[in-house]
């Protein structure tokens, strides 16, 4: 995976340093479209290896883990690009929490970024599970999928010595890849019974027909049109999870059809392990405004058509930008970031 596909070497050297945060999809492409005009990059990574979630939560049969490790070292060894890992950036002195932040051993302030060089690139991407906001979901034996799929895989690297929960009967709620994977892996785990429980049907489902197809030949169990309703606890752990069965009405704002809870329909699922799978938001460096840089009510970063925050040398790109998307829309929102720094600082070479 060639991240500076458009050169093969650095050529000269263009007046220009530029620190991205975050070494995800959208932080690695917008690293080998700037050294391929002649910029400087530093990338700082809270994570042990650069890839982000390509490295640490997506399956490697659908992007290689070895490819991402040859894109990197081509960038450190043939374009000098230095990766700051275990380290976090943020604004002001108490950092949030967010998943993924186990490796962390520096946390550098935003503002010194923002001082220190000429351009900024936030890429910081998804790295908080949504909740689900039903009673129980707090107790013992419920975990989210992204975390959940990347507490196993730094497990097996010998990155963690603390072995991630398994279940005899577990159920995953969601119809998205981060469900599916959750569910592959509680069945690779040797979960005796996996649920995989969607509000809408297969149809719908963001993961597609032929992905919970493949599932269901390989053991888990599909359960369509349902929607959580509570988790039964027992002793502070899971025992069941209540849902309520659905049917679906008129298109809502994602042009699906909504899903409309029938009433009296409530039933339960028996489960040790209940695996939430129904999405990430974003995680910027920063709570709250800082700088100028501004985030929305949803936690993104607010930015113009350029990528460009209200503080003219910080940028944005990716999800962290504009929302959980796959890898492909990342890759191509820090391309074309790269594509409007590059142009900003070249304007102000000429200014």
């Amino acid at each position: 995976m060639k991240f500076a596909f458009l050169c093969c070497e650095k050529t000269g050297s263009r007046r220009g340093r530029v620190a991205i945060i975050g070494a995800g999809p959208a932080g690695l492409a917008a690293t080998g479209y700037l050294v391929c005009q002649g910029y400087d990059v530093d990338v700082y990574e809270k994570l042990p290896f650069a890839g982000g979630m390509m490295m640490f939560v997506i399956p490697p049969y659908r992007i290689p883990r070895e490819g991402i490790v040859e894109g990197v070292e081509d960038l450190e060894k043939n374009f000098s690009v230095k990766f700051m890992y275990r380290t976090k950036i943020f604004c002001g002195s108490s950092p949030r929490h967010d998943e993924g932040d186990d490796f962390i051993e520096k946390v550098i302030d935003l503002n010194n970024l923002i001082d220190e060089y000429d351009v900024v690139l936030i890429a910081t991407g998804t790295w908080s599970s949504r909740r689900m906001g039903i009673p129980g979901e707090d107790a013992k034996g419920v975990i989210p999928a992204l975390e959940y799929v990347y507490r196993w895989w730094i497990y097996e690297q010998e990155l963690s010595s603390e072995r991630p929960p398994m279940g005899k009967r577990v159920v995953v709620i969601g119809g998205g890849l981060s469900a599916v994977d959750a569910a592959e892996v509680a069945l690779l785990k040797g979960a005796q019974e996996v649920y995989l429980v969607y509000r809408r049907t297969i149809r719908e489902a963001p993961a597609g027909e032929y992905e919970i197809k493949r599932l269901v030949r390989e053991g888990v169990q599909w359960v369509e049109l349902a929607s959580p309703n509570k988790i039964i606890v027992e002793k502070g752990r899971v025992k069941a999870i209540e849902f309520i069965k659905m049917r679906l009405g008129e298109p809502d704002e994602s042009g699906r059809p909504k899903p409309i809870p029938i009433p009296g329909s409530e039933f339960q699922i028996e489960a040790d392990l209940v695996i939430p799978a129904i999405g990430e938001i974003p995680t910027p460096p920063m709570q709250q405004e800082c700088r100028g840089v501004k985030i929305d009510r949803r936690g993104r970063i607010m930015v113009n058509e350029m990528y460009q925050t209200s503080l003219k040398k910080v940028f944005a790109a990716g999800d962290v930008a504009h929302g959980p998307s796959k890898v492909g829309k990342a890759f191509g929102s820090g391309l074309r970031a790269a594509f409007f720094i590059d142009m900003y600082l070249r304007s102000k070479s000429v200014g």
